[in-house]
């Protein structure tokens, strides 16, 4: 047993001395590597120079968006030194025509090639498609056909209810009712595919544009102030993109001139790629995006112009307030007279008749009066007692008499 157990050590020894002695020889191996790796990478170098391979740098290709100003559909760059216009192209699809349709795109190229005699930049911007607009015009439809599914839905209704229908006529607007029914469900469906697809942020669309500058030392020497250059330059920018969108419409390509809003947009999405879906610039111009910007006045201004406008408002308020009691004072007043407007005209009246006693006579006048009197009372709820005791026709009775008597003394003092 022992001799056993010392040959298993012995064998265990010699295989591990073994893997030691591999580990170091690999170990020297990927060492000498490292250099050689080092020296064919810089001969890969070296013949990469020697071919002349150019590395593109990002400013190269967004050397355009340094902008001072955008206006008159120009991007003003370098205070005034370069003016730049775009012109959007609509793309077309080369993988799907067919071979006589693909020699006449290639001609119509080679033929724009050809008649360019300045420079220009080809630009391509990645933008995430927005459905929002889309599913708004989809939604507008979609209820102007449910209010007019309703208005079917009755007529319908009514027509089944009258009686006064053939079956034709009741078949033909089942039919119309079915063919808005069918038309709503459609356009539902087309909402809810949108919408889904909207969800999707990997919907993208690509825009091609052409960017062609236009520098003013082309003029060569001259003496023309800034506004002169500007619009020379916009002549010159617009005949040539001009030019550029005809020769494109020979290989069917589409294009058209940005203008200044669209200008804005371009470049907006250029420097807010990842915020342009948050916050476009459609929805800052709706906003109104020039009044986000604003220059304070000075803080005792601010007080002064609140101090008025509070002062102005206190005197309106108090103006009005006047107004409305001087036309209820106003309002009192008449509608007090028109309460005393019947005894006024009984206390005219007596005058009247006091005045006119010699001419009608005094038993006259004393009855016109005591009449009056008596109308008096009775509009004030209090009639006046009648005696039994009475003279003889024509007479008049004691109380009467006495009434008389204080009335006369009432009328001399009124």
């Amino acid at each position: 047993m022992i001799e056993m157990i010392t040959m298993i050590l012995a064998i265990v020894l010699i295989a591990m001395v073994m893997l030691l002695a591999v580990l170091c020889m690999l170990y020297f191996k990927s060492k000498n590597k490292k250099p050689e790796i080092a020296q064919s990478a810089s001969a890969v170098s070296s013949k990469k120079e020697s071919k002349g391979v150019k590395n593109y740098s990002v400013e190269s290709v967004f050397d355009f968006m340094e902008f001072d100003t955008i206006e008159d559909n120009m991007i003003s760059t370098k205070n005034g030194g370069k003016y730049v216009m775009v012109v959007e192209c609509q793309g077309i699809n080369y993988d799907l025509m067919s071979e006589v349709e693909k020699n006449a795109v290639e001609e119509g190229f080679i033929q724009f090639l050809n008649t360019l005699r300045h420079p220009i930049q080809i630009y391509t911007q990645t933008r995430t498609i927005n459905l929002e607009s889309s599913i708004q015009t989809y939604r507008d439809k979609v209820k102007e056909i449910e209010e007019e599914l309703e208005k079917e839905k009755r007529k319908y209704e009514d027509m089944v209810n009258s009686g006064n229908y053939t079956g034709e006529q009741l078949n033909a607007a089942f039919y119309d009712l079915t063919k808005t029914t069918n038309l709503y469900e459609y356009g539902k469906d087309i909402i809810y595919t949108t919408e889904r697809m909207s969800l999707n942020k990997n919907v993208l669309n690509q825009k091609y544009y052409i960017i062609i500058p236009y520098y003013p030392e082309e003029l060569g020497d001259n003496n023309f102030d800034k506004q002169e250059i500007r619009n020379l330059a916009f002549s010159e920018l617009y005949t040539r993109a001009q030019s550029i969108v005809r020769t494109l419409s020979v290989c069917g390509v589409t294009g058209k001139v940005l203008d200044s809003n669209e200008l804005v947009d371009l470049l907006y999405i250029a420097y807010n790629r990842d915020d342009a879906e948050i916050y476009g610039i459609d929805k800052a111009i709706e906003a109104g995006y020039n009044e986000l910007y604003s220059t304070a006045p000075d803080v005792v201004d601010k007080k002064m112009k609140a101090l008025n406008e509070q002062i102005e408002k206190a005197a309106f308020e108090k103006a009005n307030q006047k107004v409305i009691e001087a036309k209820t004072e106003k309002q009192k007043a008449f509608e007090q007279r028109q309460e005393n407007q019947d005894d006024l005209i009984a206390q005219l009246a007596s005058i009247i008749v006091e005045q006119n006693r010699g001419a009608i006579g005094n038993d006259v006048a004393d009855n016109a009066i005591g009449k009056i009197q008596e109308e008096k009372q009775k509009r004030r709820g209090r009639p006046k007692k009648q005696t039994s005791e009475s003279t003889e026709e024509g007479g008049v009775s004691v109380n009467e008499q006495e009434g008389q008597t204080k009335r006369n003394r009432s009328t001399k003092t009124a």
